[in-house]
C-alpha cells in the first residue's frame, strides 16, 4: 500500500503543463527579445499584445471579485493596465490608441478570455495564474533585459514589469499557490482548470508566433503597428 500523500494541486498543475510552459518561453520572439535582436518597434509590439490581453482579463476580474471562488485570486497589487498604458503612451506617443492594433492571434485569445473568465472562476483562475505567475518570474528577468536593450532603466516603458505594491515576487507566488492548493474543486472543476491553463498557453504561442515577424528570420505577418 501506497502511504505518500497526494501531491497538493498546484503542484499537480504545474507538473501537468511544464511542457506547455517550456514551449511558450521557448518561443522564437522571446530569445530574440531578451537577447536584444529586435528593435524598438518589435518591443512596442509586445506591448500591443499585452494591452489587448489584460484589458480582457481585468474585466474579468472585476467581475469575479465577489465570487466565493475566484475572489481570492483578484488583488489590486497585480493591475497591469494602468502600467501599460502609460508604456505605450511613452513608447509611441499619447496617440496610440489611434496607430496601433493587436493581432488577429491576440484578438483570439483575448475573445477566449472574455468567453469564459467572467462566468466561470475555475477558467478565470486558469487564465489569472497563466499570466500572472508568469509576469512574476520569467516576466521578471524580461523587464530587465529589456529595460537595458532599449536603454528604458529609469523605469519608463517598462513599468508593465514593475510590481511595485509587491515586494517579495517569491513569497507571492507561494501565497498564490497556497491558495490553489485551498481550492475545493470536485474533479471536474479540476480538469477544466487544468485544460483552461492548457488553451492558455495555446493562444499565448500563437501570439508569439505572429510577434515573430519581428524576428531576422521570422515570418511575414501582418503589421500590428500603423
Amino acid at each position: 500500500m501506497d502511504d505518500t500523500p497526494p501531491l497538493p494541486f498546484s503542484a499537480r498543475l504545474r507538473a501537468a503543463t511544464q511542457g506547455a510552459h517550456a514551449a511558450a518561453e521557448g518561443q522564437r520572439y522571446v530569445a530574440a527579445l531578451v537577447a536584444g535582436e529586435l528593435d524598438l518597434a518589435g518591443y512596442l509590439d509586445l506591448v500591443v499584445q499585452h494591452h489587448a490581453l489584460y484589458q480582457a482579463l481585468e474585466s474579468a476580474a472585476e467581475a469575479m471579485r465577489s465570487d466565493p471562488v475566484a475572489g481570492g485570486f483578484v488583488d489590486d497589487a497585480l493591475t497591469r493596465l494602468p502600467a501599460l498604458e502609460a508604456d505605450l503612451t511613452g513608447l509611441a506617443g499619447p496617440d496610440w490608441a489611434l496607430r496601433t492594433v493587436p493581432h488577429p492571434a491576440t484578438v483570439a485569445y483575448a475573445d477566449r478570455i472574455r468567453a469564459v473568465a467572467g462566468t466561470s472562476p475555475v477558467r478565470f483562475i486558469a487564465h489569472h495564474y497563466t499570466r500572472y505567475l508568469g509576469d512574476l518570474s520569467g516576466g521578471l528577468y524580461i523587464g530587465r533585459a529589456v529595460a537595458r536593450r532599449y536603454g528604458l532603466t529609469d523605469g519608463s516603458g517598462v513599468s508593465f514589469y514593475a510590481f511595485d505594491r509587491i515586494t517579495r515576487p517569491k513569497a507571492y507566488k507561494e501565497a498564490y499557490r497556497a491558495r490553489l492548493d485551498a481550492l475545493r474543486l470536485s474533479p471536474a472543476d479540476e480538469a477544466a482548470l487544468l485544460d483552461e491553463v492548457l488553451v492558455a498557453y495555446r493562444h499565448n504561442m500563437a501570439v508569439f508566433a505572429a510577434l515573430a515577424r519581428h524576428v531576422p528570420d521570422g515570418p511575414e505577418i501582418t503589421e500590428a503597428v500603423a
